[in-house]
Formats: C-alpha cells, structure tokens, sequence
C-alpha cells in the first residue's frame, strides 16, 4: 500500500526521496525492519497473551532430555510470524503482481489449516489434532490451486529466445552479454522449469512427456499438477516434523528464505538472468520483497523460539512456513532444486519413512518390530545419543547453509 502512495508523492507532489518505493532493494531492506520490528516487539506481547488464555504446549513422555520442562510453554506462536510476513507484504509489494497474491493465499491458507489443527489441541484438548485426512485435502487443494494459476495465469510467463518472433508487441531485441550477438525475445506461456546441472539448466515437462509419446495441454497439466501437489505436501510436512527442537525449523527457513531471495532476484532481473543464462521470469522480483519478510519474521520469532524456548509456533507456524517455501520455488520455477535446498527437511522425512516403513517390516517379517534411528525424525535421534539440543540445532544450521550455497552454486554449475 505504501508502494502506491509513495509513487503518487513522486508523480504529483513531487516530494524528494519518494522514488527510493521504485526500488525492489529499498522496499525488501524495509519488509525485512518491519517484520522485525513485529515479530521481536509485539512477539512478546503474544507470549504473555497466551499465557494468560494458557494455550500451552501439551508434552508426550518420549523420554527425551529436558522434556518435562517444556510443558506449558506456550504454543501457536506462529500467527505472530503470518503477521510478520503478511504486514510488510501489504505494505511494500505491489499487490497486484500475480506472484506475490500466490503466496499471499498460501500464507493464509496453510495458516489456518495449522490454527484449526492446534486449535483442536489445545482447546479441545484433543492431543491428535485435526485430521490427517483434512490436512491432506487442505495441501492438495492449496498445490491445485497453485498448479492452475501457474499453468493458466495470462501474468506467469517466460522470456525467451524465439527466430520467428509471432508477437510485436511482446517482442525485444536483447543482447547476449557473453557473445555480443543480438536476438529477439518474447515473454511466452512455457512448461519450462530449471533443474541442476544440466546444460541450460532447463527442463520442459512437455518435451519429456512427448518422448514417451504422451502429448497434449492436457497430459502435460496433470502431470505438472501432480509434481506441484507432491512438492507442496512433501515440504509443508517437511517443516511441521522439523519443528520439533527449539529453533531448529525457524533458523532452517530463515536461511532457505534468503536463498529463495536470491534466487527470485537473480530470475526476475533481465541483467543477472541473461548473465548467469538461467531464464528470465518477467515481475518475479517482486517476490524480493516478500521473501524480505519471510525472513525478517523467521530471525525475529528465533529470538523467542530458541533454546530455551519461550514459545512454539505449533502447526500454524510450520504448516504455513513449509507451505511458503514449496510455493515460492514453485513460482520461480526452482522446484525441482528443493531436494538440495530443503535438504534438512527431506531427511526428516525420510528419517520417519524409513523408521516406520522399516519396523511394520520387521514386524510383519520377525514378528518383532526392529528401528534404524534410535528414534525418528532425525533430530531426536541425536536427543536420544546425548546430544544437547542447541548443539544439534546448531550443526544442522551448518548443513542447511552449506546446502543453500550448493544451491546458488547450481545456477552457474552444468
């Protein structure tokens, strides 16, 4: 909303300093104070406000160290890190840009999925929560609706090079920074995506599928829509079982979202795309400013998440940050560079998969259920070998920073 009154200073009032609104790096350097400012200020006025109604965290015995002392801390702390990231947003993004009304959506979708699971928790005292079941039909309706608008949105395209241009009006004459040869570009609809070390760094559902003589608008929809789904559930639970040890999954999306910020600057500037000869995606950048937030309120709800703990962000929290993640590599057509970037939430995953797939095996098999991990997911794992709880939190931190670099280091790897 700023963004809007401070282009009308400049364009009839003419006061100094109101273009700086004109830039997506003043305008994220803004996001990111903002939701600073809420999340660590007004963070602790939610704490105290959930103590009073006592939403507290309800503890299983799992025979974990320092366990019992978490009991009472107060729970669903994560609406202050959705208000973290949706105020900036509504004040500096330009609200009319198609990516940033996605995530817009995603956050207050995913948001209330987790407030209605923790809802059940703590006020009906019921400690399963909502349904699984409903949660799924929450992902798969949420990565449907993703799928649709990026496949069918007129706003979601590409730049790329054509010989034959079929449009003028969409139609530049760009030059290549490398070879110094000029040829036409046209922002077109495209199926195209970017994956990780190979040449171009390019990957076309469509031509894959017609190698396997499947061909259509059709086929090609339904199978983008499947990866979609798949993406947003695998990373949306991803993040829920991370958020199991204090500050782990807040401190993990932090560094995910900056190099998501990264990411969506670099595709969404016509320079640093054609540079770096990754596809240039047209108003992706402003996701800049969004991811701003994202972060900002990550680090901010860190400063009371970490050990020990003040507050949890239960699923409200998780559900939404998982959610944000999937859909924001989704709209800069980095999906299928999440395995290496949200590598600390796939372990997890694969950590509960493995253990439970494992034990029904030898269970069926020995008649005695038999376990890889001590425990599962992965970090409690570490709990259960003696490991201090800030000692992993802190090495997983260095895992996830060095799989964010390997990430960048992907755009310029083939």
């Amino acid at each position: 909303m700023l963004y809007y009154l401070f282009d009308w200073l400049q364009d009839y009032v003419h006061i100094p300093g109101a273009g700086l609104f004109q830039y997506i790096s003043f305008r994220t350097a803004m996001a990111v104070i903002v939701s600073l400012i809420i999340t660590t200020v007004y963070g602790s006025r939610l704490i105290r406000a959930l103590h009073n109604k006592q939403v507290g965290e309800t503890v299983r015995d799992l025979g974990l160290a320092g366990e019992k002392q978490k009991a009472g801390t107060p729970t669903m702390g994560g609406l202050i890190i959705i208000a973290g990231i949706l105020i900036p947003t509504l004040l500096f993004a330009k609200l009319e840009n198609i990516y940033v009304i996605v995530l817009i959506v995603t956050t207050i979708w995913m948001g209330a999925i987790g407030f209605l699971d923790d809802y059940i928790k703590v006020f009906k005292k019921n400690k399963e929560g909502l349904a699984g079941r409903f949660k799924v039909i929450g992902q798969v309706g949420l990565g449907t609706l993703i799928a649709i608008t990026m496949y069918f949105h007129p706003d979601i395209v590409v730049r790329q090079e054509v010989k034959n241009p079929t449009s003028t009006k969409a139609v530049q004459i760009m030059t290549d920074t490398q070879t110094g040869e000029r040829y036409y570009a046209e922002n077109v609809k495209s199926t195209k995506t970017n994956i990780p070390f190979y040449k171009n760094n390019e990957f076309d559902y469509a031509k894959v599928l017609s190698m396997f003589g499947l061909n259509g608008n059709l086929v090609t929809f339904l199978v983008f829509l499947v990866v979609v789904v798949f993406i947003v559930t695998a990373v949306s639970n991803g993040a829920n079982i991370t958020d199991g040890i204090d500050g782990l999954a807040t401190g993990t999306s932090a560094i995910i979202g900056i190099t998501l910020a990264i990411l969506a600057y670099v595709s969404g500037n016509v320079i640093f795309s054609d540079y770096l000869n990754i596809m240039y995606i047209p108003n992706s950048g402003e996701l800049v400013i969004f991811a701003g937030a994202f972060v900002g309120a990550c680090t901010g709800f860190l400063w009371y998440n970490a050990y020990p703990a003040q507050v949890f962000m239960g699923d409200t929290g998780s559900l939404a940050i998982g959610g944000i993640i999937a859909a924001f590599a989704i709209l800069i057509r980095k999906e299928l560079l999440i395995p290496v970037l949200c590598g600390i939430f796939l372990l997890e995953n694969l950590s509960v998969i493995m253990q439970v797939s494992y034990f029904k095996y030898t269970k069926k098999k020995y008649g005695e259920g038999r376990r890889i991990f001590l425990m599962s997911p992965l970090h409690h794992h570490y709990q259960k070998k003696g490991y201090h709880e800030s000692k992993i939190v802190m090495r997983f931190f260095i895992v996830s920073i060095i799989l964010a670099i390997v990430t960048i280091v992907t755009l310029k790897t083939r």
